[in-house]
């Protein structure tokens, strides 16, 4: 069935803490909701996210969408969008306005699989329903203490991985993080860091070592150097050890596929254009290189990863955005679910687009308190 209409609806709110790494903070949410409605009356859903500053209004976001996404997608069929390849040349090579590419992609394919009545994953091709997942702090700027209690929350939660952030300027820092989070988490856990491109090929190889004499197994290392520097970070891969190198995470899909064929990645880290992740999952597939999904917006990148037989991890960062749709994703003990839904699963909270809707941008002293976190299917099962 053909697109016919599209709505979007923005929203604005306080997060419950403060995220970020040793690069970036972020105190808000600035986020939209793309929905594409067919001729049959379904909808797609897709996620539009500005970290760090205030997403146009609602009006200009339409306006926007509508003069530079729209002309190419009214009267198409959702499954033909999905799997259409473009011709990049010349000024073809640009990004819209908004960032509208990744929520565009979930909003296609969420309506590809509910036109062939099917969940995305399994339409996917996944022969799982179930991904470990990870517990992820985004903790660079929280306190000690309230760093303490997210994991050990985590861990009672029943996940047994997790990733903090690194590149402190003082490695002691960095150190100390890491005893703290085998206090609250327990010394067999799986600890992974993400140093946000912080250090030198030098640096990671001493912090790294100054780590491990500091009694810590490193899973994986994230991200330790500049995503462009493709001879340091094949040299990190064969001299890192049992730690695995990570890398990827700022690299688009040409980047990606360089940096596979430069062996500069033990595991390729991946995010939520379900589009984009697939063309490069089948690639890595190919050369053997295990992929892991980072952060996609609501967890929908559970998608890809199933339908993926190199990934093996989903990131989960306790954000709360599950107010936002009537039903999140179940994680329990340590695992990520697909949802047996047609689509990809998530549909828009009704109770949201009433109540918390802001179509116009609000300074920073109207926001208010942060939502109530609505997610309670994480507790460990009995």
């Amino acid at each position: 069935m053909p697109l016919v209409d599209f709505r979007i609806t923005r929203f604005q709110f306080a997060r419950d803490r403060v995220i970020g790494d040793s690069q970036v903070r972020a105190d808000d949410v600035h986020v939209a909701a793309l929905e594409l409605v067919d001729s049959a009356g379904r909808t797609g859903l897709g996620f539009v996210q500005s970290l760090f500053h205030p997403l146009p209004a609602e009006a200009e976001l339409e306006r926007v969408f509508r003069g530079e996404a729209w002309p190419a997608l009214e009267g198409e069929s959702p499954l033909a969008l999905a799997h259409r390849v473009g011709r990049p040349r010349g000024g073809n090579i640009r990004r819209m306005s908004v960032p509208f590419e990744e929520a565009l992609q979930q909003a296609v394919w969420d309506l590809a699989a509910k036109a062939s009545d099917l969940p995305l994953w399994k339409m996917l091709g996944a022969r799982r329903d179930r991904v470990r997942a990870y517990a992820s702090g985004l903790d660079f700027h929280l306190s000690d203490e309230d760093f303490g209690a997210l994991f050990a929350a985590a861990a009672e939660q029943g996940y047994t991985a997790f990733k903090i952030k690194v590149g402190h300027a003082e490695l002691d820092r960095d150190i100390h993080r890491l005893d703290l989070l085998k206090r609250a988490v327990g010394k067999d856990a799986t600890v992974m860091i993400d140093a946000n491109e912080s250090w030198s090929p030098r640096q990671t190889l001493q912090n790294l070592a100054a780590m491990h004499r500091a009694g810590h197994a490193i899973y994986w290392m994230e991200d330790p150097i500049l995503r462009s520097d493709f001879e340091g970070l094949r040299m990190l891969r064969g001299t890192l050890g049992e730690t695995q190198l990570n890398s990827g995470e700022y690299l688009d899909v040409s980047g990606k596929r360089a940096l596979i064929q430069a062996g500069g990645a033990d595991m390729l880290n991946v995010h939520g254009h379900v589009t984009d992740v697939m063309r490069i999952g089948w690639l890595a597939a190919d050369m053997g290189v295990e992929v892991t999904m980072g952060n996609s917006f609501l967890e929908v990148g559970v998608n890809m990863a199933l339908a993926l037989p190199e990934v093996a991890w989903v990131e989960y960062s306790f954000q709360n955005f599950e107010h936002l749709v009537e039903r999140p994703y179940t994680i329990r003990d340590g695992f990520i679910h697909g949802s047996d839904a047609p689509g990809h699963g998530l549909v828009l909270s009704e109770t949201a687009r009433r109540d918390e809707r802001r179509p116009e941008i609000l300074e920073r002293d109207a926001l208010g308190t942060a939502p109530v976190q609505q997610r309670v299917d994480i507790r460990k099962a009995a």
